[in-house]
């Protein structure tokens, strides 16, 4: 007995198993993808009128019809079938049930392998729209904190070691880069998603006298995709966003890491507003840093749909499988996940307070400006390798003190280095280790208010 409610069951002798169906059935799913399907299936029709494949009232009783269903599925008036498969075939029989032979017309000339490959670009790319317009939000908020701490004095670590004095406004900046190189991959990503699959049809193209390049016009594609089976299999440009999604996520995992460690009352850096934090059903003293400590584990997420994308794609043959509709739940959710993160992201950083004290005095501990020391002594003339000895010396003897080299007086300097004089204490206080780092990239105040500047003119660019 055939199953008449499939598009596809003139071949078969007996329907498809509930179990299968459902198992099979992706219309939970990539029912988000209905509206660019009606934006496709407009170009197409259009195109199928122009060249004279169906009539004027073919295309205008499409056009109609699938107006309307558009307004229905914005009302959630629209009823999702799961005998129907998928987003493309429940609106095609929608469709067909409002205007007739006219919708059943339509599919001249494509297939579902290209027609999902097209829905799918079309989707993604206003994603990538929006992706970039939140790191720019975010960017503003970096930016904005920035500016406010130009020169609030920090230590800056390597190894999580005191390593040497730095301002915060000049380690928020380095977000910032790491944002802007995302920025770039996406946008970069964009241009190879914006080729139109529309026309290869299942895997040969067709022998109707479609015209590719009117369609990709309407769709505002830059070009269309050059052979046929690529066309309809290529998921690269899937891959290629959520590569560049993990990276954004990873980013934003380290920043969220910083946050997490300054947060704690053994830094006390910063603050991060009561609503993006939770506290504790026993400990009634906590407050957590839920929001940075979610990011960090989204990470995982983006990153595990990544892998699963590269591994869903390892072993196909050409052309279109069955296994690339499981494309779209990593895809969608990868995408998901990126927007609401960057949202909150950049509006956490609006809540931020610094605790410019204890900014400072850790700054103060570990020895940070024991590199001054020894460039200061280089610049007197001693080679960097000797000078690097006589100050690994004079911060064992301050260590043993338990005091600071800038606590140290000009007679116990000396001992370590004949050269020491007079001019040595303004070069170890935390202002003059900064002030010298006056070169573009360096964390001199002057040089992060000129990085503050080029980075307001990227966001706007």
């Amino acid at each position: 007995m055939q199953d008449k409610s499939k598009a596809w069951s003139g071949r078969f002798n007996e329907p498809v198993a509930e179990l299968v169906k459902r198992y099979t059935a992706s219309v939970s799913f990539d029912q988000r993808l209905a509206e660019v399907d009606i934006q496709g299936s407009l170009a197409h029709a259009h195109m199928l009128g122009a060249q004279n494949i169906i009539s004027a009232s073919d295309v205008a009783a499409i056009e109609n019809g699938l107006d309307e269903i558009l307004q229905e599925i914005r009302n959630g008036e629209f009823e999702w079938l799961l005998d129907l498969e998928d987003v493309h075939l429940n609106i095609e029989k929608r469709l067909t049930d409002k205007v007739g032979d006219a919708g059943k017309r339509l599919h001249t000339g494509r297939s579902r392998n290209d027609q999902v490959a097209t829905d799918v670009r079309l989707w993604l790319r206003a994603v990538v729209d929006d992706v970039i317009v939140g790191i720019r939000q975010l960017q503003t908020s970096i930016v904005d904190l920035a500016e406010t701490h130009f020169d609030t004095v920090m230590p800056g670590f390597t190894h999580l070691q005191v390593a040497q004095p730095v301002t915060f406004g000049h380690h928020l900046l380095a977000y910032f880069e790491m944002l802007q190189r995302d920025a770039e991959r996406f946008a970069d990503g964009r241009k190879r998603i914006n080729r139109l699959p529309l026309g290869a049809a299942a895997l040969a193209g067709t022998s109707y006298p479609i015209n590719r390049e009117m369609v990709a016009q309407e769709l505002g594609f830059s070009g269309v995709c050059e052979n046929s089976l690529d066309a309809v299999s290529d998921r690269d440009f899937a891959i290629e966003f959520t590569a560049a999604a993990a990276l954004l996520m990873t980013h934003l995992s380290r920043f969220s890491e910083e946050l997490i460690l300054w947060s704690s009352p053994r830094f006390a850096f910063v603050d991060i507003a009561d609503r993006f934090c939770t506290g504790s059903s026993i400990m009634p003293q906590k407050k957590n840093p839920d929001v940075p400590e979610l990011v960090r584990g989204k990470t995982g997420r983006v990153n595990g749909h990544l892998v699963a994308l590269l591994t869903l794609m390892k072993g196909q043959p050409l052309a279109y499988n069955k296994d690339n509709q499981e494309d779209k739940e990593p895809l969608f959710d990868t995408a998901d996940t990126i927007l609401v993160t960057l949202q909150i992201y950049a509006d956490m950083l609006r809540g931020i307070t610094v605790n410019k004290v204890a900014m400072r005095t850790a700054a103060a501990e570990g020895f940070a400006t024991a590199t001054d020391l020894a460039d200061y002594l280089v610049k007197k003339g001693l080679p960097f390798r000797d000078a690097h000895e006589a100050v690994a010396r004079a911060v064992r003897y301050a260590v043993e003190r338990n005091c600071d080299l800038a606590d140290l007086n000009l007679a116990d300097l000396q001992k370590f280095s004949p050269l020491v004089a007079e001019d040595i204490f303004a070069i170890l206080t935390l202002e003059g280790s900064l002030g010298s780092r006056n070169h573009i990239g360096g964390t001199a105040p002057t040089q992060v208010k000129a990085a503050i500047a080029r980075a307001r003119n990227a966001i706007s660019a």
